[in-house]
């Protein structure tokens, strides 16, 4: 995510141990004053959030975006559910895929895009224990590989 224009607030690392990322859509995100002030901090955690197709709509859920502190009254609950920005054509793609097809919508991302708050929002599949197990090895020999790599540098250095 090194595009111009885009700093990162949160990620969702947790969704891509547990689920099968099918494909994503970037959608804008409906906030108040101060939580714009307050994901500009980097005060944002996307730890067991979805998102939620409800009378048409996207919205997005469980996402905390901690109060802004100089805030004061016009702070609000940082769990409340948020009005993504998607097209419509979009929600009901998803909406049929939901419903029918056994997947779940999962925000992988947050960012500001050209000072616009966005989320990356991924139609996933839930993954096994044994997916998961699998996951873990392949990242583990791909460690050791690059730990054993990089020592043999240094040997070749000195």
């Amino acid at each position: 995510m090194k595009e111009a224009g885009i700093k990162p607030i949160a990620q969702n690392k947790k969704a891509y141990h547990d689920y099968h990322i099918e494909e994503t859509v970037e959608a804008g995100i409906v906030l108040t004053g101060t939580e714009v002030k307050s994901l500009r901090a980097g005060k944002a955690n996307m730890r067991d959030s979805y998102a939620a197709v409800e009378n048409g709509e996207l919205w997005l859920i469980g996402v905390h975006i901690s109060p802004y502190e100089q805030g004061n009254i016009f702070n609000v609950d940082p769990l409340r559910k948020r009005k993504l920005l998607v097209h419509a054509r979009e929600i009901s793609r998803f909406y049929g895929k939901v419903r029918i097809a056994g997947y779940t919508l999962v925000p992988t991302k947050m960012y500001f895009k050209n000072g616009r708050a966005k989320v990356e929002i991924a139609l996933a599949k839930g993954k096994t224990t044994y997916d998961k197990r699998e996951t873990l090895a392949k990242k583990e020999a791909q460690r050791d590989m690059e730990r054993a790599f990089s020592s043999r540098q240094r040997g070749r250095e000195e």
